[in-house]
C-alpha cells in the first residue's frame, strides 16, 4: 500500500477528528485506526491535554484495524502493537476474532489473548479511555453514526451500553436494529405536549418567549393562521415586540392577511387592559420581544407583562440550529418566565439535532411544536417523541426548501 493513501488526523474530540475526516477525505473514507495520545509541553517534560487521533484512507478498505501480521498464530509469539485509545481497545476482541476465522485457536493463543485483555482492561482505565475496549465493530459504526449526528460522545457511549446489554440476549448486530433501539429508548424518554387546545366558551391565551432571532414572530402568524383559516376559529394578538426595528409592521402584516385583530403592549396595564378586550375570542396568541438570556433584568420585565396576562400557556422558542451549551443556557435563565413547553423552530437550517437530546432529557419542559422553514401557515407540526427520536438520531431528514 501506498504511503500517500494514508492520512493522520488529529483533535480534541471524536466528532471534531470525524469531522475533519469526512470534509479532507469524504464520507466514504476507511478509519484505520483510532486512539487516544497524551500531547506534552514544555518540551516533553510535563503531560498536556488528550487528543483524538484517527489515521485513514480515502482509497483503501480493510475489514479490520488489527494487521493480520500482528496477531499470534500457531504459537508464533508476535508482540502487538500497544496503544492508548480505541484500537487499544479493540485489539484483545479483534484479534480473537481473526484467529477463530484462522482456525489455529492454539492453547498457547488462548493464554496469550487473554493476558492481552487483562494488559487492555488496565491500560483503558489508566488512560482514562471513553470507549470501552471490546466494542464490537457494529457498535462503533453506530457510535460514529451518532458522533456526526452531534450527539455528546457521554450521551452515545451511554445510550449504546445500553442497547449493548439488550442485544448481548438476543444477538441483534445489525447497525439499523440497534437505532431502532435507540430511537425506542428515546422515545420514552422525551416528552411532547398537546398542540394548544381551543376550550369552548373559553378564552385561551398562550404567549411565546425567548431570545432574539428565533423565529417566534413568524411562528405566532403561523400558529394564528392555522387556527383562523383551517379550525375557523376566533384569533386575536397581542405583540410587546416594540425593541426590534418593524417587528410590529411584520406582524401587523399577518393580522391585516389573516384579518385579526392586534394590539400593541408596553407596559403590564396596557397588557391587562388588551387580554380583557379579547376576552370574547377563542385563543389570543402574545407575541413578546427577544431577550437575551443573559439580561436578569427585561426577562424580569416579561415576567411582569406576562403576570398581567394570566396566560394559560408559555411557549419558550428555541432555534434548533444553537449549541447544546446556548440551548441549556437559555433554558435556565428563561425559567423565571415560567414556561410550560418549548417550541423547537428552524430545523430546516440545521445540519443535525443531536445537540437537542440534552436540553430534551434533562430541561424538564415538554416540546409542543417544531418548525421547519418560513412559510405561513405551513412549515410548523406538532411534536412527537417518535419524530423527535429519529430527528436526534439522524434517522429521519427535515424536507429543505429548493
Amino acid at each position: 500500500m501506498d504511503a500517500m493513501d494514508v492520512r493522520t488526523f488529529r483533535a480534541s474530540t471524536m466528532h471534531e477528528a470525524l469531522a475533519i475526516v469526512r470534509k479532507e477525505l469524504g464520507p466514504d473514507a476507511a478509519i484505520l485506526r483510532t486512539r487516544e495520545i497524551r500531547v506534552r509541553r514544555w518540551f516533553g517534560l510535563l503531560p498536556g491535554r488528550a487528543e483524538i487521533e484517527i489515521t485513514a484512507s480515502a482509497n483503501v478498505n480493510v475489514p479490520s484495524r488489527l494487521p493480520p501480521d500482528s496477531v499470534p498464530i500457531n504459537g508464533i509469539n508476535r508482540e502487538p502493537v500497544v496503544e492508548t485509545g480505541l484500537s487499544l481497545e479493540r485489539t484483545a476482541a479483534e484479534t480473537r476474532a481473526l484467529v477463530m476465522r484462522s482456525g489455529a485457536f492454539h492453547p498457547e493463543v488462548q493464554h496469550r489473548l487473554e493476558n492481552m485483555e487483562q494488559m487492555l482492561r488496565t491500560l483503558c482505565r489508566r488512560n482514562g479511555s471513553s470507549v470501552p475496549y471490546d466494542w464490537p465493530e457494529y457498535l462503533f459504526k453506530v457510535y460514529t453514526d451518532l458522533i456526526d449526528a452531534d450527539l455528546r460522545e457521554e450521551d452515545a457511549r451511554e445510550l449504546l451500553e445500553r442497547v449493548r446489554s439488550e442485544s448481548a440476549r438476543d444477538r441483534a448486530d445489525e447497525p439499523m436494529l440497534i437505532k431502532a433501539r435507540l430511537a425506542r429508548i428515546l422515545e420514552s424518554e422525551l416528552a411532547s405536549t398537546q398542540p394548544i387546545r381551543i376550550t369552548p366558551s373559553r378564552c385561551r391565551v398562550c404567549a411565546l418567549v425567548g431570545p432574539t432571532g428565533v423565529g417566534k414572530t413568524t411562528t405566532i402568524a403561523k400558529l394564528a393562521a392555522n387556527f383562523r383559516l383551517r379550525e375557523n376559529r376566533r384569533v386575536a394578538l397581542i405583540t410587546v415586540d416594540t425593541y426590534r426595528i418593524a417587528a410590529v409592521e411584520q406582524l401587523r402584516t399577518y393580522a391585516d392577511i389573516i384579518d385579526l385583530p392586534m394590539h400593541v403592549v408596553s407596559t403590564p396595564r396596557e397588557m391587562r387592559d388588551a387580554v380583557k378586550d379579547f376576552t370574547g375570542f377563542d385563543l389570543v396568541l402574545i407575541d413578546t420581544a427577544g431577550r437575551s438570556p443573559k439580561d436578569e433584568i427585561k426577562i424580569r420585565e416579561l415576567r411582569t407583562l406576562l403576570n398581567e396576562a394570566h396566560a394559560d400557556e408559555i411557549h419558550l422558542v428555541l432555534s434548533s440550529v444553537a449549541s447544546a451549551k446556548t440551548l441549556s443556557q437559555t433554558l435556565e435563565h428563561f425559567k423565571t418566565v415560567g414556561p410550560t413547553a418549548l417550541v423547537l423552530t428552524k430545523l430546516d437550517e440545521a445540519p443535525s439535532f443531536g445537540g437537542l437530546l440534552p436540553i430534551l432529557r434533562s430541561g424538564g419542559l415538554p416540546v409542543s411544536y417544531l418548525t421547519n422553514g418560513q412559510n405561513v401557515p405551513d412549515d410548523i407540526e406538532v411534536a412527537q417523541p417518535t419524530r423527535l427520536a429519529r430527528l436526534i438520531l439522524g434517522m429521519d431528514k427535515v424536507l429543505r426548501d429548493a
